[in-house]
């Protein structure tokens, strides 16, 4: 009875169950919590999908993996295609996955949302990192499209507010597949490029999928490394990608990081002329304010050669009063003899010519008297005013045999002994000369 039975091998066994949930899973859409994740060094994925009640074991190849957009986990709840198949030596059934993405999100969102905590716990975000715009850049680069009306724009406003500008543009592709890379590899070659003092890198609106090249790890990196500063100029105002954190600066779009990356030219003439006035008027204002300064040190200096040159003006004015006195007191003098010279001719009294002869000369002799008299003790008084200008010089008393004896080392005048003691050296101020000595006694007196 046995030899008419149909007996199977195991592995025969195994081999149709294979071909028959092969045939009929060849494409299945499965849910389930992704658990027991490993990747051993093969490359490929091993977990386990599964739900209140059941499993099943799960793999995903490594030639599947580049089309992953987020960083699968355990615990992620997943909606995954694939085929069933079995493990002939071990008769285990699994799920072969060749396309997954996250339950109630988005693969992009969720791989961008993953992408940007990892980063951010790297330190890629942090301000510290961060390197200043230059003021006025000589030259800029620009990593976009060279088709998009964003690159066009940007030279534009650039040109139009500091013509004199330089631009050098390194055209990317701005999406699709092998644009990051070109991102991130033009980045570098700016940073190899002498002269670049700041470059944006950025491109017009789109969707997320459009703009997915500025959130990839690579462009991050390349722009977290760069020497040179970067504006990152991604879509519109609402959209955020990873570049924007990662750059020195996020600009809202690509217009707005040309206004940002140089100042407006007429503006900034008009600042620095308004500068430059407040500078010469404060340079103008300091130099008034030290000249009045030095004007009023001038008049309070006290020296006497200044006394004696000002006491010679006022004997000069004097003199010049004086003779100009004494003129008009002969031209009146001569008018008042002339008068009465005609009265006399005039009533020609010959008997008292004589007298009046005599009148005239004894006047003249008066006036000469007091002219001499009056010159004088003018002369008199100047020579005064100088014995008592000469009486007190300094020089003029050295000159009698008097001396001033001043300490060593500052020259101080010494009036007493008093704070002196022996062994103190001295200077002798002579008329002529000078004496340095010691003290070798002190003798105190009133």
């Amino acid at each position: 009875m046995t030899k008419s039975l149909d007996i199977l091998t195991v592995s025969e066994l195994t081999r149709q169950i294979r071909l028959q949930l092969e045939s009929s899973f060849d494409s299945v859409w499965v849910e389930g919590e992704i658990s027991n994740l490993r990747s051993p060094s093969s490359g490929h994925l091993y977990f386990t999908l599964k739900d209140e009640n059941s499993q099943i074991k799960t793999v995903v190849f490594r030639s599947h993996m580049r089309f992953l957009k987020f960083e699968i986990k355990d615990g992620i709840q997943v909606i995954s295609r694939g085929r069933v198949s079995v493990y002939e030596p071990r008769g285990d059934y699994q799920l072969i996955v060749d396309y997954i993405e996250p339950k109630g999100v988005g693969a992009l969102q969720l791989a961008y949302e993953q992408l940007k905590e990892r980063l951010k716990s790297e330190g890629l975000f942090d301000n510290s990192h961060k390197k200043p715009l230059p003021l006025l850049p000589r030259k800029i680069g620009l990593v976009t499209s060279s088709s998009g009306a964003a690159v066009q724009d940007m030279i534009n406003i650039i040109l139009r507010r500091f013509p004199s500008i330089e631009i050098l543009i390194l055209p990317v592709r701005v999406q699709g597949e092998g644009a990051s890379s070109e991102i991130a590899h033009a980045i570098e070659e700016l940073n190899r490029i002498s002269g670049i003092d700041v470059m944006i890198v950025g491109r017009g609106g789109g969707s997320l999928e459009d703009l997915w090249a500025f959130n990839e790890e690579i462009v991050a990196r390349a722009i977290y490394h760069s020497d040179i500063p970067v504006i990152s100029a991604v879509g519109h105002e609402i959209d955020f990608t990873i570049s924007d954190f990662v750059a020195d600066l996020r600009a809202p779009t690509p217009s707005a990081a040309a206004e940002l990356v140089v100042p407006n030219k007429s503006e900034l003439v008009s600042y620095l002329e308004n500068w430059m006035g407040r500078l010469e008027n404060l340079v103008f204002q300091s130099l008034e304010s030290n000249r009045n300064k030095l004007g009023f040190l001038e008049k309070r200096l006290s020296d006497p050669r200044r006394r004696i040159d000002d006491f010679r003006l006022r004997i000069d004015d004097i003199f010049n009063h004086l003779s100009v006195n004494t003129s008009n007191l002969l031209r009146r003098k001569a008018e008042q003899l002339e008068r009465k010279k005609d009265a006399l001719i005039s009533r020609s009294p010959k008997g008292r010519i004589g007298e009046l002869k005599n009148f005239v000369s004894q006047l003249n002799k008066e006036i000469d008297v007091h002219i001499r008299h009056y010159l004088g003790n003018q002369r008199h008084r100047f020579e005064r005013s100088l014995e008592g200008l000469d009486r007190l010089s300094p020089l003029n008393v050295l000159r009698r045999g008097y001396s001033i004896t001043r300490a060593l080392p500052d020259y101080s005048i010494l009036k007493d002994v008093k704070g002196l003691k022996v062994g103190d050296r001295i200077n002798v101020k002579l008329h002529r000369g000078e004496i340095i000595g010691q003290i070798k006694q002190l003798i105190e007196g009133t």
